[in-house]
């Protein structure tokens, strides 16, 4: 084995010998990183490293110049917690300092626990586990639709590069993972290459004390291609992802491996997995890796080696370029460049409604979907097995679902898998390219919950669109009956839900999700029809775009101030009608976190905080009214579960009657005078 005494002569060692070494130096780091941190997972991303290292160093495609290089391979270590791993071979790329690497876990540093999309060369924020999985297979999915788009145009494919995905045990343990890999496998989504890093040991003990599943027949039976190789033999994990890059199904590559892996005294540890190792451990390892003592060790020499392909990579990412700019020559290839690549949104229409209709916002959300598509060829989406509920069907049947003969179809028939479609549409939006949409109910978003944080922690745009979203939901019964789930939604940072109060607020509020580019939307739809509004098109986009907005006043300062959403707009405006004696302004609130990003000058303007009493309405829990009505207010809504009856009939129980909520009212205002 060569060490760094003999570095003066690295020119004459053999290329197993320098690779080697490589790894070597860069376990030095991920030792290093995690015992100044005091904090990290060193076991995992030592076993991984040799896997790691032959990728980015012989068969990643990239721009060393660019990280977001569009058709860059890309690479997502779903197993978030090697993070150090990772972030060694961005330092050998180039794309990191070593003073990132020394302040690992460190307030405000370019190294956090688990990595982040905003860092140069990162996919995706990873550590969840089994999500990164799920966002993999998404972007693969994006590169297959473009690479579809772009093929059309008798142009060279500007989209055209493989997803690969560097995962764990504890990855494989999420069952978030078999719902991605069972579409993966479905659609034959080629250009995925999965390696599992099979050590056998996580942070309770070895794997055998709770998983015994044959994962090689498991992902067989889902369509994948799968290989086992020793895991640290280079030429192996080499061919090997080579003979997976020709074969028509994603692979998946199990890399049986050691934890902690050329460590001295702690190979196979799965105490490894969560700590430092001890000073001692970290130099008798250093000395059996022919590694100085000197804390991170990167020499030139090595840097130089791994960086050895560049002037190729340089030379094909010119030549790419080159053929671009001949492509855009082209208008139709230009303007389909600009609008997906670009991300340039064009202008679109709204679609038009007639005031006074009684119309469902699921099946409104349904006719402006079918609107936009036709000027957004990059809206893609589908629905969890609910298309006749969630109102996409005629977009399936106009633009066919997206499967292994048909990567043009820009409809996905999910399966009743809420969780992987919510993932999987994260992973789209991060490639960049398309805009991801997702249906199911409201009750469900429980099952997407992890992703939805994961997106508006990433601040990307993806629409979910949550229908039946209410007591209305009727004969389903307390299963099927959002209450909390509203408000649990609103408690995500950087997540917009809106709850649309007609037809017309549902095409404005679905407008402003596709214009929302790094924020992600929900959209609360009911199965109920509900009358359209009267008010201009033009009134109600202004006032979306606001988060609230006055619908009905009166001529005098306000009395009472009715504060509504979704279904229940309609409800305070036929409450009012009832109360001629007050002096009543009626606002809808589509959107509280957009309202809450207005002035406060704005905000005031809508709602005083003094001279009027005010009351909510909304059927859910009323927790989290409270900012908005004051101390003295009344909230119209529903702190219990619903039951199993018609609609009508539970409304009439659970007091949303215009007669019913009237009395609520005056009984509320007696108790004050």
């Amino acid at each position: 084995m060569r060490t760094y005494n003999e570095l003066n002569t690295f020119l004459e060692w053999t290329r197993e010998e320098k690779d080697h070494f490589s790894v070597n130096v860069i376990k030095g780091l991920i030792m290093d990183g995690i015992r100044k941190a005091n904090s990290g997972h060193p076991g995992g991303a030592m076993s991984s490293a040799d896997f790691a290292y032959i990728l980015f160093s012989k068969i990643l495609k990239l721009d060393p110049d660019n990280p977001d290089w569009v058709n860059r391979d890309r690479f997502v270590l779903s197993a978030g917690h090697e993070s150090m791993l990772l972030y060694s071979l961005l330092f050998m790329n180039g794309w990191m300092q070593m003073d990132d690497i020394k302040s690992f876990r460190q307030l405000n540093s370019l190294t956090p626990g688990h990595p982040e999309v905003e860092l140069p060369g990162v996919e995706c924020t990873t550590g969840p586990l089994g999500q990164g999985v799920g966002m993999g297979v998404g972007m693969a999915v994006a590169e297959a639709i473009l690479n579809h788009l772009f093929e059309d145009k008798k142009t060279p494919n500007p989209v055209n590069h493989y997803t690969y995905i560097l995962a764990g045990d504890g990855d494989l343990q999420e069952p978030i993972v078999f719902g991605a890999a069972a579409l993966a496998g479905h659609w034959k989504l080629a250009k995925i290459i999965m390696y599992y890093d099979s050590n056998d040991a996580q942070i309770s003990g070895k794997i055998g004390r709770s998983d015994s599943t044959d994962y090689a027949g498991v992902f067989e039976a889902l369509g994948w291609n799968v290989n086992t190789i020793d895991g640290h033999d280079h030429d192996a994990i080499k061919s090997t992802i080579e003979t997976a890059k020709v074969i028509d199904m994603p692979s998946l590559i199990i890399g049986k491996s050691t934890m902690a892996k050329g460590s001295a005294t702690r190979e196979g540890d799965h105490e490894t997995h969560g700590a430092p190792l001890p000073q001692n451990e970290i130099d008798v390892t250093k000395d059996k890796m022919g590694l100085p003592q000197d804390s991170f060790y990167a020499p030139d020499e090595i840097i130089h080696h791994f960086q050895s392909r560049f002037d190729s990579l340089r030379s094909q990412v010119s030549n790419w370029k080159n053929e671009l700019n001949n492509s855009l020559e082209k208008s139709d290839f230009k303007n389909l460049w600009y609008q997906t690549i670009g991300e340039i949104l064009p202008s679109f229409s709204l679609p038009k409604f007639n005031a006074g209709e009684s119309i469902a916002t699921r099946k409104a959300f349904g006719t402006s979907l079918d609107h936009f598509a036709t000027q957004l060829p990059n809206l893609v989406g589908g629905s969890a097995d609910l298309e006749p509920s969630n109102y996409t069907g005629n977009f399936a049947n106009m633009y066919g679902d997206f499967n292994m003969g048909n990567h043009g179809g820009r409809n996905f028939a999910y399966g009743v898998r809420e969780f992987p479609m919510a993932v999987l549409m994260n992973g789209m939006a991060l490639h960049g390219g398309v805009i991801p949409f997702g249906g199911t109910f409201l009750v469900f978003s429980d099952y997407e919950r992890p992703a939805l944080r994961m997106a508006a922690l990433q601040r990307i745009r993806v629409i979910h669109e949550f229908t039946h979203d209410s007591f209305y939901v009727g004969e389903d019964g307390p299963t099927h009956q959002p209450i909390e789930h509203a408000m649990a939604l609103r408690t995500i940072p950087n997540y917009n839900v809106f709850r649309p109060g007609d037809a017309k607020e549902t095409a404005a509020c679905f407008s402003l999700a596709l214009k929302s580019m790094d924020t992600p939307s929900a959209l609360l739809l009911t199965r109920q029809g509900l009358p359209v509004s009267s008010l201009d098109q033009d009134v109600i986009n202004s006032g979306v775009e606001k988060g609230a907005y006055i619908i009905q006043d009166c001529i005098d300062a306000p009395d009472l101030i009715f504060l509504a959403t979704g279904s229940e707009v309609s409800l305070a405006i036929d409450t009012a009608k009832r109360m001629v004696d007050k002096n009543i302004r009626i606002i809808s609130m589509p959107c509280f976190e957009l309202f809450d990003n207005q002035s406060i000058e704005f905000r005031k303007s809508l709602i005083p905080s003094r001279g009027a009493m005010k009351i909510s309405f909304e059927a859910g829990i009323t927790f989290g009214w409270e900012k908005y009505i004051g101390p003295n207010g009344l909230s119209i809504g529903l702190n219990h579960y619903g039951a199993s009856a018609p609609a009508n009939e539970l409304a009439v129980s659970f007091g949303f009657t215009p007669e019913k909520v009237e009395m609520k009212i005056r009984n509320h205002l007696s108790t004050l005078l």
